[in-house]
């Protein structure tokens, strides 16, 4: 099993990579079948969506590129990002790039949405309009999980989650992902 990770942010610090990272990882221990790759949206930069950009650019190999990482895949983990309660401007420009072409990004992969901030809200914003929207672009979400106050709850120098009751709802939004 091919598991896909990545942070909704572009940020070379983000903790939502950290946090998707972990995550994957976790999967990976519990069961020696996954295989994880992470990804990095600043691989995947693209010029901001418009129509007329479309028109002059046709789909770019970046879009092209991230998509086939989706389809490739048989499960996907995304740790959203929250920038003034909505999604980061990366994820949502390529998104929209991926978005046309094929509406069914998420290309009926089994998902885990989750998401961090440094304050007590955890993104739970960002991630509810996630898991609502998700199922319009053929994401099959199986678990989510909004973790607060990420450092707090996490060790940046032994890169593990040190809340144990955070610890077992990812085991078991992990679990739910991969059953």
């Amino acid at each position: 099993m091919k598991v896909i990770a990545f942070g909704a942010s572009s940020s070379r610090t983000s903790i939502n990579k950290k946090l998707a990272t972990y995550t994957a990882n976790l999967a990976a221990t519990t069961n020696s079948d996954i295989k994880v790759e992470i990804l990095d949206l600043n691989d995947f930069e693209l010029p901001i969506f418009s129509q007329d950009k479309e028109i002059e650019l046709g789909q770019p190999e970046a879009a092209k590129a991230f998509f086939d990482k989706l389809g490739e895949s048989d499960a996907i983990i995304i740790s959203f990002a929250e920038h003034n309660g909505s999604y980061t401007a990366a994820y949502k420009n390529l998104f929209d790039w991926a978005s046309r072409i094929n509406q069914k990004v998420f290309q009926s992969k089994p998902m885990l949405l989750l998401a961090t901030s440094p304050g007590p809200g955890g993104a739970a914003s960002v991630l509810a309009a996630a898991v609502g929207s998700a199922p319009y672009f053929a994401g099959d979400v199986k678990a989510s999980l909004s973790i607060p106050s990420f450092f707090e709850n996490f060790d940046l120098e032994n890169n593990t989650v040190t809340n144990h009751d955070i610890r077992q709802k990812l085991l078991a939004a992990v679990t739910n992902l991969t059953a």
